[in-house]
């Protein structure tokens, strides 16, 4: 049984996942600071895996969040950039949206882009996308 000493966890697979895939990951144990836990199963409804979308994919939701801002070229635009912080009201979200469907090749749902908050986010949401409709 492995043990993992750390403030933080994660927990990462390689990408694509299908949705509802099973994981072969059934009990962990974890150590902080010395405390120990005992072990714990793993419910699949309590865990989330999520995939990191690639590089180019973020440098790419970069570049639109600019255009449809009309943002600098130079300005930073992050993966951990909010739409919010760089002055995106809701109809800017919505624009941006729709700048990535188009660019994409991809449909968003109003649900999914009503939670799309940051970049990354925005990022990840592609990539997941693009590997349901592959």
């Amino acid at each position: 049984m492995a043990s993992i000493t750390a403030s933080s966890v994660s927990f990462s697979a390689s990408c694509p996942l299908k949705q509802n895939q099973a994981s072969n990951l059934k009990k962990v144990s974890l150590s902080f600071s010395g405390k120990s836990f005992p072990s714990l199963r793993l419910q699949p409804s309590r865990f989330r895996i999520a995939c990191a979308a690639k590089p180019e994919t973020v440098e790419k939701v970069c570049e639109i969040v600019r255009k449809q801002l009309a943002l600098p070229a130079d300005s930073a635009v992050t993966g951990e950039s909010k739409f919010a912080s760089l002055g995106a009201d809701s109809l800017d979200t919505v624009e941006i949206v729709m700048g990535l469907e188009e660019e994409f090749g991809i449909s968003v749902e109003e649900e999914s882009a009503q939670t799309i908050t940051t970049v990354q986010e925005a990022a990840d949401m592609i990539e997941n996308l693009k590997a349901k409709k592959a």
